[in-house]
């Protein structure tokens, strides 16, 4: 193996920390530790503590919250009982800042240690989703929903709410460029709506985007760099909620359907497996990437870019992979010596 010392880094600076948590402690009890010592990480607001420990083919041992030992950032190493592990690898499972938006890349790319997601910079791209719709406005593979873009205090709010229906028309989607797991999104069917959405978006971010909805069926696929440097797509599925759209409800509290894999014929199945991985190599990915679509009456619709899907039992991902035929471990151990 290229690797010994696993940090499997978790909890974040944002709304999504405790799905994050769940991510990745389901991550870390999945890598085989035959081949890796595994070491969780929880780092939140600048302070990052060891969680647990398992050691090649021993135990896991834990820590009370009030003893974790305390990671030291000049070198990325950690002290335990009176040894000192310098971790070689980190699998990042922050969802949001500073994992998802590239400042904690930027910090593993300036000590040197190699990490299981994209680059800072692709990071920083496609965190933001504006930013990520923009770098693939001209390329023929994606069709982009019309959108606008306000930043907080950058100009008269009910002058570009009224820019909104007259450029875009209803119904429309809220969103915070930089958020995940639905927080702070409005689906807003009339202008009277927009002021309230923009102040909720606002409560996750400065910057706003307004999407047009577009009707059809809610695709995501991911793919990955295998060992053999070449870009695999796994299984489509397809996200039927019960809710008005795939809400933070409809995501983590079973109010949504998930086919794995999608039920839809061989044609569509293949544009959205080859767009997804096309798009990866357009933004210069790594890892496993996820990327969501809607097939619309007209075209399949690109949504946006996730560099660090959710990783529990129950996530997208790794239904994929159970759907694909591959194990789960062996999959994270692909991820990391291909890195």
């Amino acid at each position: 193996m290229k690797y010994n010392n696993i940090a499997v880094i978790y909890g974040s600076d944002s709304s999504e920390w405790e799905i994050s948590c769940r991510s990745g402690e389901f991550t870390a009890s999945r890598i085989d530790d035959s081949k890796y010592s595994i070491y969780e990480i929880f780092a939140r607001f600048g302070k990052w503590h060891l969680v647990s420990f398992r050691k090649k083919g021993a135990m896991r041992i834990k820590f009370p919250e009030e003893a974790r030992p305390e990671i030291n950032k000049n070198d990325f190493s950690v002290n335990i009982y009176g040894e000192t592990i310098k971790f070689d690898f980190a699998f990042i499972m922050q969802h949001g800042t500073p994992g998802e938006n590239g400042l904690l890349q930027g910090y593993l790319e300036i000590i040197g240690i190699p990490f299981s997601s994209c680059s800072s910079f692709v990071s920083a791209v496609t965190f933001d989703k504006y930013s990520c719709k923009s770098y693939l406005r001209d390329v023929d593979y994606v069709n982009l929903a019309p959108d606008l873009l306000f930043r907080k205090g950058s100009g008269d709010l009910a002058e570009f709410c009224g820019k909104v229906t007259d450029s875009i028309g209803y119904p429309v989607f809220v969103k915070p460029t930089n958020g995940g797991s639905s927080f702070g999104v409005t689906k807003v069917h009339s202008e009277d709506k927009m002021v309230q959405a923009m102040s909720r978006a606002f409560t996750e971010g400065e910057t706003v985007i307004v999407e047009k909805a577009i009707p059809g069926r809610e695709f995501t696929c991911a793919a990955y760099r295998a060992s053999d440097s070449t870009v695999k797509a796994l299984p489509v599925i397809e996200i039927i909620t019960r809710n008005e759209y795939f809400d933070y409800d409809a995501k983590y509290n079973g109010s949504s359907e998930e086919v794995c894999p999608a039920e839809i014929d061989k044609a569509l199945s293949a544009l959205i497996q080859e767009t997804t991985c096309k798009i990866y190599g357009r933004l210069g990915c790594s890892g496993v990437v996820r990327v969501d679509y809607i097939s619309g009456p007209d075209a399949l619709y690109f949504l946006e870019v996730n560099t660090i899907p959710g990783m529990t039992n129950a996530s997208l991902v790794p239904k994929m992979v159970r759907a694909a035929g591959l194990d789960m471990t062996d999959f994270l151990t692909e991820i990391i010596e291909s890195a």
